[in-house]
């Protein structure tokens, strides 16, 4: 009976032991994530995954160098460079958008991009500028694509235009996906463009403009509708006191 008592406060002891090695190693971790600065808690990283319970990615946090490829039709994409952000994951693990930033000596601009399911951005809310000449674009840009479920076949004829040494022969490639109807087709932008032209302009299934309604840089208002051959329909021009 005593002997067992003996192993019954041995085994005790030992637990407790495990408790506070375990309790102290919690502790330890927490006061190293947690860096309390003026009654907030700062957490600093460099990229931060938000998963389902099943592991499936939702969500990623990150900065440049540690920034997701993307991920589409259950593969992740090859490395690439990436500006920081967020990149959105939908429920199958392909990326569906994301919202990106980041500037250097040439260039500045955050864009929030929504994604096609199962393929690229078809909407998207904008800031480019050109810091050297001071040009700048921003709004809202709409995309559609003439084939659906292109985005494989389309990586794919991607991949054998880096191997081309021939720009004429890439130039030509590219055509041809356009033709095909691979590409995104612009359909509308709404917002300033590079020629601080603010308004609206809509483009037909084929990428040609079609409807511009604006103020040019001069204050002036124009409304325009253009056939498919490029010609203007109608063209009202009025000087804004």
């Amino acid at each position: 009976m005593d002997s067992e008592i003996k192993k019954l406060k041995t085994q005790v002891r030992a637990l407790i032991i495990v408790c506070l090695v375990l309790f102290s190693g919690m502790t330890v971790t927490l006061f190293t994530v947690l860096n309390t600065k003026k009654g907030g808690a700062v957490l600093d990283v460099e990229r931060i995954n938000i998963r389902e319970a099943d592991g499936t990615i939702k969500l990623v946090l990150s900065n440049k160098t540690r920034q997701h490829p993307g991920r589409m039709l259950g593969k992740d994409a090859d490395p690439r460079e990436r500006e920081a952000g967020l990149i959105f994951f939908n429920s199958d693990g392909d990326e569906c958008g994301g919202l990106v930033y980041d500037n250097d000596k040439e260039h500045a601009g955050m864009v929030y991009s929504i994604d096609k399911y199962q393929d690229d951005q078809i909407m998207q809310l904008q800031y480019m500028e050109d810091i050297k000449s001071n040009k700048r674009k921003y709004g809202l840009q709409l995309w559609s694509y003439a084939k659906e479920d292109a985005f494989a076949q389309r990586q794919d004829r991607y991949k054998e235009l880096t191997n081309s040494a021939s720009q004429q022969l890439r130039d030509s490639a590219i055509s041809i996906l356009r033709d095909e109807g691979l590409l995104a087709t612009e359909r509308m932008f709404l917002g300033k463009n590079y020629k601080d032209e603010v308004g609206l302009f809509i483009h037909d299934s084929q990428g040609r403009p079609r409807i511009r309604i604006m103020v040019d840089k001069d204050n002036r208002t124009v409304l325009e509708t253009i056939d498919t051959l490029g010609n203007i329909k109608k063209n009202k021009i009025s000087q804004i006191e």
